[in-house]
């Protein structure tokens, strides 16, 4: 097959883009306007509009009229926004979906690196992007997540200096849905975001079921965006700690194979009594409580989802060892 043959099939390839955006005004104009600049044009961009009350949408709207726009009327959070795209998504039968929140902005190859690499892997569930800190080209924002034994997760390389490390291409736990590819069957055959999570952790959630299924993540140092963070939900709000908090027991429950949650459930419990310790250091330990007891008494609803991610698992319990993280400091 020749150049011209790989190229023809790549263009082929049908892929989405999808941005959910809530009073994203200060930033939801500059990511549309990245996305038109991307080498590999998406052959569809949907914005979801979770209620906001800024004039964002009606602003991009005008701007961009090519796009698709979905418009709710309360603010239905991350998970539930992005679900209605994905269906929209199928419906066009788009073959790949990248998500991109509205403060993160990509480089104009970004679409295209990431199809590069999904179309060489053909086992991967999806593609995490390097996101770089807004306005600060040496600092990381993340290359992937990283989830640990004992339940917690990080963006590897977070907050960290630029390192040769970060430049090579590799397989990671998951990624960011701030800025991510995602294989549409394999979202459809392990199903969507987890709408109960509202926001955080919701990609982890979904990075931690792929994996079980056999769905592989790779991480491509060549698609970069340019990250804000917490635009929307403000950088340790009470708001963006108590979702963190309360999703990250209910992620460790769905997912943990019955025998690694025996062996892990007393690390991740000392995990949650040293997160209310934190709480407490930070001035937010009635936010940490209300959501650890939220948490549980949720937890029946997600025991219940347990039994389905359970029974469709393929991937061995060694391999599911070895995706996790020891280290010996995880940081919440």
């Amino acid at each position: 097959m020749n150049q011209r043959q790989v190229i023809a099939i790549f263009e082929q390839t049908r892929v989405a883009v999808v941005v959910v955006n809530f009073n994203g005004a200060d930033y939801l104009i500059t990511c549309l306007t990245a996305l038109a600049a991307q080498s590999r044009t998406p052959d569809l961009v949907v914005v979801v509009d979770n209620y906001s009350q800024d004039g964002s949408i009606e602003e991009a709207s005008t701007r961009f009229p090519q796009h698709q726009y979905l418009r709710n009327t309360s603010n239905l959070g991350f998970a539930a926004g992005n679900n209605q795209a994905l269906a929209l998504c199928n419906e066009q039968n788009m073959e790949y979906v990248a998500l991109v929140n509205p403060d993160a902005f990509p480089q104009d190859t970004w679409l295209a690196e990431l199809l590069s690499v999904a179309r060489k892997n053909p086992a991967l569930g999806s593609v995490a992007s390097r996101m770089m800190e807004y306005g600060c080209h040496d600092r990381v924002d993340g290359t992937g997540d990283v989830y640990h034994i004992f339940g917690i997760a990080r963006r590897r390389g977070h907050k960290q200096a630029m390192q040769a490390e970060w430049l090579e291409e590799g397989e990671v736990f998951g990624a960011c849905a701030g800025a991510a590819l995602y294989r549409m069957d394999a979202l459809n055959a392990v199903g969507f975001f987890d709408a109960d999570f509202f926001c955080y952790m919701e990609d982890v959630d979904l990075a931690y079921r792929l994996q079980l299924c056999g769905y592989r993540c790779r991480y491509c140092p060549d698609a970069v965006v340019q990250h804000v963070g917490s635009a929307s939900t403000g950088y340790r709000s009470n708001f963006s700690v108590y979702h963190g908090q309360r999703n990250l027991i209910w992620t460790f429950f769905k997912n943990t194979p019955g025998p690694l949650l025996v062996l892990l459930l007393p690390g991740h419990i000392i995990v949650n009594l040293m997160a209310l310790g934190l709480g407490l250091v930070r001035g937010q330990f009635l936010v940490v409580l209300r959501a650890k007891i939220d948490a549980l008494k949720g937890l029946k609803i997600f025991l219940e989802k347990r039994k389905f991610i359970q029974k469709a698992r393929s991937l061995p319990l060694s391999q599911n060892w070895q995706m996790l993280s020891k280290s010996m400091r995880p940081r919440f």
